[in-house]
């Protein structure tokens, strides 16, 4: 079970939890017979009105890799889009952790990756240091970038494209009463100046999308439903060039409850200092304990080291009950698309985002034709279909090796074999299923309740103590 698990890519299929609404057409998917099935309902949108003397309008409220890619997507398929950003140089406790797969896709500039790592220890709680990477080939790497930087650069890309970017806070939105009625948009605009008054605004478009991050206020004012989330607490550190030149491309994980009863620690590369970090789901209030013990746990390494910024930050444990009510439709963090055990948020975010976008662009002709919920249902079963067994296989990873300390050693442990080292890499640098050799996946089985036995007795002897 755990070595498919590890596998995140195989092949799984399975519909997501979300309430779809019934409407003319039916599309089944295919029915696995291990697996829950769930019907999707899609209606084709080309029976929308069209539009004259205008192209359809799209407003999108967060301006992070979600927003930007939306709204680049959108510009350059004819849509007149708006997006709003309350915090234009905002940055997020983010470990800033991107796969290989998309610097290529979204076309991203190398000189916004701070970090090329190459390598990465993970750390178990008896501090045994196992090191990951050893597979990677000579062109590989695990991008680190600050969001700061990267959100910018989408922004500033999807403005190129001709979308409007406004610096303002969202704050309502007022929902049509007849079916091709417009919603309302109300934000306050800011003009960047220090002590100035907001200015109340408003627009009225024909769609929204809500990339509003894990708080969102387009999925509350849906009435999206409510998610479990993880509190990521991190500080970024500046340490000494000797010491710096350790990390020059290098990553470290610890695990281990003083670490975090759930997730884990992270040392991370940036351009001139390290990210030092840690999360929890199940003990918020704790955090900051969590982030001191990640501090020890690598105090020789940051010895001498000045805090230069302190951030912290909700993420979404897994998405939310609606991602998707009439024409407004939720992507990244605001739908809950952060990855459990790794955390992983950046991708996924920009990716929905630009899924979303294209859906809307394809089922209303380019912005000729009205938007309705069947072509915003089409980028939902997109999604799901390409993307959810990812998140429950990674879901039962969480729970079966961080649910104790001998678990997380077992863990470690696996990590160690070079199989699984580059069954991980490959499938999280291209996020697409990458074969496994049958007689491997026999032996990576068997060690792995090997290591699971172990664990186990190690945890009775430890109770006895």
């Amino acid at each position: 079970m755990v070595s498919i698990a590890l596998k995140s890519f195989t092949g799984l299929r399975q519909s997501s939890p979300e309430n779809h609404h019934p409407t003319t057409t039916t599309t089944v998917l295919s029915k696995p017979n291990h697996l829950h099935y769930r019907r999707h309902t899609i209606t084709a949108g080309k029976s929308s009105p069209k539009i004259t003397g205008r192209n359809l309008r799209v407003a999108i409220i967060g301006g992070g890799p979600a927003g930007g890619a939306a709204a680049e997507t959108l510009a350059k398929g004819g849509i007149e889009t708006v997006l709003i950003e309350r915090k234009l140089d905002n940055a997020k406790p983010c470990g800033g952790a991107i796969p290989l797969c998309m610097v290529g896709e979204f076309d991203l500039p190398l000189d916004i990756i701070d970090r090329r790592v190459t390598k990465m220890k993970m750390i178990s709680p008896s501090n045994v240091a196992v090191d990951i990477g050893r597979t990677l080939k000579p062109h590989e790497y695990i991008g680190m970038v600050r969001r700061e930087v990267l959100d910018a650069y989408l922004r500033d890309r999807a403005s190129a494209a001709g979308a409007t970017v406004i610096n303002g806070l969202f704050t309502k939105l007022d929902k049509p009463t007849e079916k091709y009625a417009p919603y309302v948009v109300h934000y306050n605009a800011y003009d960047g100046k220090a002590g100035s008054t907001r200015r109340k605004e408003r627009i009225e478009v024909d769609a929204v999308i809500g990339a509003d991050g894990a708080n969102s206020r387009v999925a509350k004012s849906i009435d999206a439903g409510d998610y479990e989330y993880a509190i990521a607490f991190q500080e970024r550190i500046k340490i000494p060039d000797e010491k710096m030149q350790y990390y020059e491309n290098l990553a470290e994980m610890y695990v281990g409850d003083d670490v975090s009863p759930d997730f884990y620690g992270w040392v991370f590369p940036k351009c001139d200092h390290v990210a030092v970090g840690t999360g929890t789901v199940t003990h918020k209030p704790d955090i900051k304990k969590f982030q001191l013990a990640t501090r020890l746990r690598a105090r020789d390494k940051i010895l001498g080291g000045k805090v230069i910024r302190v951030e912290a930050h909700p993420i979404p444990e897994h998405p939310r009950p609606r991602r998707l009510v009439n024409r407004v439709a939720l992507v990244g963090d605001a739908a809950g698309y952060v990855t459990k055990c790794s955390g992983e948020g950046i991708y996924f975010a920009a990716k929905s985002g630009r899924m979303c976008a294209e859906a809307i662009v394809e089922g209303t002709e380019n912005g000729l034709r009205m938007v309705e919920e069947a072509d915003l249902r089409v980028y939902l079963e997109r999604w799901d279909k390409k993307y959810w067994p990812t998140y429950k296989v990674l879901d039962i990873l969480q729970k079966v090796f961080y649910r104790s300390n001998p678990a997380r050693e077992a863990f470690v442990e696996m990590c160690a074999d070079e199989y699984v080292q580059k069954m991980t890499f490959d499938s999280y640098l291209y996020k697409k299923v990458v074969p496994g050799n049958p007689l491997d996946d026999l032996k990576l089985a068997v060690n792995t309740i090997g290591s699971l036995v172990r664990a186990n007795a190690l945890r009775k002897e430890m109770a006895k103590i």
